[in-house]
């Protein structure tokens, strides 16, 4: 790479993302690093994807945590080209592939760990996914799951089969989903998948290399289909037991599937500020502005598989104003 194509793209994202006043935040949004891609998640990068990711972020961008982000962001002082890294769930690919490149690149993020999956368990997507990944059946009758029949017999059918069950699943209520997920492992004739998340020891190695530690539930509930009770406890429970694991305050939270007005409202976000978190994320796309609500930072998944793309798309995402608040 040239040094006059660096100054470009360099004074590119710095006019796309200016300083001060009128900064504008992107802040990333991952789950999972493979080692290799996977056909039922392409979404997810692989190691190799993730670490040219990087590379250019370090090139291009001024990475810094998002807790510092936030803060400077609402006094009106962010530097330019100023962007976020942050992880959902607390897969343990985390820990073993993404803090090693990350390492790597010198930059910062922040993991949002859902503590109920920390005794080798498996979220309930993923059980979903890798069922039908490896089902050695070629058609699923789903008929008992409220659901039609799926024809599995190429890479393609079974991505579209999970397209179509996981929204299907996701907001029945916790105890019926569990049932419905065991069906389906049941009829895809496999094993349950376990191991995929990070236990204690990784929240800590997180911690001890730098990254910082948010909040995101014990469970994963679509907040937004439980009682204010019900969400606050699970709020203020993964916050208990992160503080415990780390030894340290736990100021950030993101929203589970994290879209305003239907996966959380204005309840669940003031219950958030309420228990003394400093700032919450959503998935709503978009750049945070000084006068966004700290509660609701937007954030966004790069999905391209290139580089020029992926940093064409950055700067797209900085015009996606304003976000949708509750």
């Amino acid at each position: 790479m040239t040094a006059s194509f660096l100054s470009l793209g360099r004074a590119m994202s710095s006019q796309a993302f200016p300083a001060g006043r009128r900064a504008r935040l992107v802040v990333l949004i991952y789950h999972r690093v493979l080692a290799e891609a996977d056909p039922v998640r392409p979404g997810e990068v692989t190691e190799q994807e993730f670490n040219w990711q990087m590379q250019l972020l370090a090139r291009y961008f001024r990475v810094i945590p998002l807790q510092e982000a936030i803060e400077r962001l609402e006094a009106g002082d962010l530097p330019a080209r100023s962007a976020c890294i942050t992880f959902d769930d607390g897969y343990a690919d985390n820990v073993t592939l993404a803090l090693p490149i990350l390492e790597r690149h010198g930059l910062h993020a922040t993991f949002f760990i859902a503590t109920g999956f920390f005794h080798d368990e498996c979220m309930w997507n993923d059980e979903v996914l890798d069922a039908i990944r490896d089902t050695p059946r070629q058609q699923l009758d789903l008929s008992s799951m409220k659901l039609s029949e799926f024809q599995v017999n190429t890479p393609a059918a079974r991505r579209q089969a999970t397209k179509v069950i996981i929204p299907r699943l996701k907001y029945l209520p916790f105890a019926q989903r569990a049932s419905r997920v065991r069906q389906l492992v049941e009829i895809c004739e496999v094993e349950s998948s376990s191991g995929l998340m990070m236990g204690r020891e990784g929240v800590r190695k997180l911690h001890e290399a730098g990254m910082t530690i948010g909040a995101h539930t014990c469970n994963h509930p679509i907040l937004s289909t439980l009682s204010p009770d019900e969400a606050k406890k699970e709020i203020s429970r993964s916050k208990d037991v992160l503080e415990d694991t780390i030894g340290a305050p736990v100021d950030l939270f993101a929203y589970p599937n994290g879209q305003p007005g239907e996966d959380y409202r204005r309840v669940e976000r003031d219950i958030v500020e309420s228990l003394g978190f400093s700032g919450a994320v959503s998935t709503s796309p978009g750049a945070a502005r000084m006068l966004s609500d700290p509660y609701q930072v937007p954030r966004f998944t790069p999905w391209d598989k290139q580089p020029l793309p992926f940093f064409l798309r950055l700067l797209h995402n900085a015009r996606r104003v304003p976000p949708r608040y509750v």
